[in-house]
């Protein structure tokens, strides 16, 4: 018999939401779990450990299997270990006051997605909430885990390391790396690069990076954007991402400028990991590892 009702994974949820509406942008789900906790009274069987593991409490798996739902019902994105809210799951939050409520309708959207597929689960019918939070949150723990790792990786590079690891990449989509920056003041760019081993065919690229840990503001970017001609392009790298401020000037910039944060720029180095060079991609290494994903 589950030891947990639906009303509280439905208070559960609609505390994670509110953590991630508060803060308007993802957070690492760790600090989500932490926020969560601080905000409800767990009881004495979410604070315990499971019994066949001990040291793994009860109370972080509970709350990851009671967001099931709202992922499947588009209200929250899980990515690379950072949760956020969607503007679908604000609307939600909103109109659902009730918690019961909330998860019964996040249920039904789950429901919906589920009806084109076999083995359709209904949450809403799950009598044993303990084992399949157990079950079904392992490789979402497993995913956060390697996140983690490579992000404080990249934290600890040098800095002229990620520049080229940014230079590499660039090589493997087809770029052509003409300068880079060697040291002492570059003007705010770090690199320069062509779509022609000569430079000849416009436009010219030049990129900026920053490995840091704070968001980039809009006062660096206009700096950047400063030094961007009609006919350059530019490509700004900030491995710490960058804030709403920033990321609204670079939408509404008549310059073409692309931001990319840690997230992005891995993105791209797993998609073209195959063509970067042996020396760049010992710069971060990766191996891929397979998981038995049971059926939703």
């Amino acid at each position: 018999m589950a030891k947990i009702g639906r009303e509280r994974q439905g208070e559960l949820l609609r505390n994670v939401l509110e953590v991630l509406a508060a803060e308007g942008q993802p957070l690492p789900a760790s600090e989500v779990l932490k926020r969560v906790e601080a905000r409800v009274v767990l009881t004495e069987h979410e604070a315990a450990d499971y019994p066949s593991s001990p040291g793994v409490r009860r109370f972080e798996k509970i709350v990851r299997f009671s967001t099931i739902s709202s992922v499947k019902a588009g209200w929250l994105v899980k990515e690379k270990g950072h949760w956020s809210i969607t503007d679908e799951g604000e609307e939600a939050l909103h109109k659902y006051a009730d918690a019961a409520d909330l998860i019964r309708e996040a249920g039904r959207l789950y429901r919906k997605w589920k009806k084109s597929r076999d083995e359709v689960r209904d949450l809403d019918e799950v009598e044993d909430v303990d084992a399949l939070a157990s079950s079904t949150t392992t490789l979402e723990e497993a995913q956060e885990a390697s996140w983690d790792e490579i992000s404080s990786h990249v934290a600890e590079m040098n800095p002229s390391n990620v520049e080229g690891m940014v230079a590499g990449l660039m090589e493997a989509m087809g770029y052509h790396v003409g300068w880079r920056a060697t040291g002492g003041p570059d003007g705010g760019v770090d690199l320069i690069a062509h779509n022609d081993p000569l430079g000849t065919t416009k436009p010219r690229i030049k990129v900026q990076v920053k490995r840091k840990q704070d968001r980039v503001g809009a006062e660096s970017l206009r700096s950047f954007l400063g030094i961007l001609s009609p006919e350059d392009v530019g490509i700004f790298v900030s491995t710490g991402g960058f804030s709403n401020e920033a990321v609204r000037l670079a939408r509404d910039e008549m310059r073409q400028v692309t931001l990319l944060d840690l997230r992005a720029l891995f993105d791209l180095w797993t998609e073209f990991y195959d063509r970067i060079d042996e020396e760049h991609r010992q710069l971060l290494p990766l191996t891929e590892v397979y998981f038995l994903t049971p059926p939703e």
